[in-house]
């Protein structure tokens, strides 16, 4: 969200049941709720792609060759 809060929208969609059981589990690991790990990945998605094409093209290849290297230091 922005520096105000926004008054939630109610939205409904469908998600794959494996996407759906690690979504909640995700939210059970973590202690937050579906609504907002889902806004906010939207938000991120969102802007990702809003981004200039050749930066994005850029980031996505320097994510994908290093994705294993990524992965570990996440964990």
């Amino acid at each position: 969200m922005h520096a105000r809060e926004m008054k939630p929208v109610k939205f409904a969609t469908q998600l794959d049941a494996d996407v759906a059981d690690k979504l909640r589990s995700f939210a059970a690991e973590t202690d937050r709720s579906i609504s907002k790990i889902v806004n906010e990945a939207v938000a991120e998605y969102l802007a990702r792609y809003r981004v200039r094409p050749a930066f994005r093209t850029a980031l996505d290849e320097v994510i994908t060759e290093h994705a294993e290297l990524l992965e570990r230091l996440a964990k």
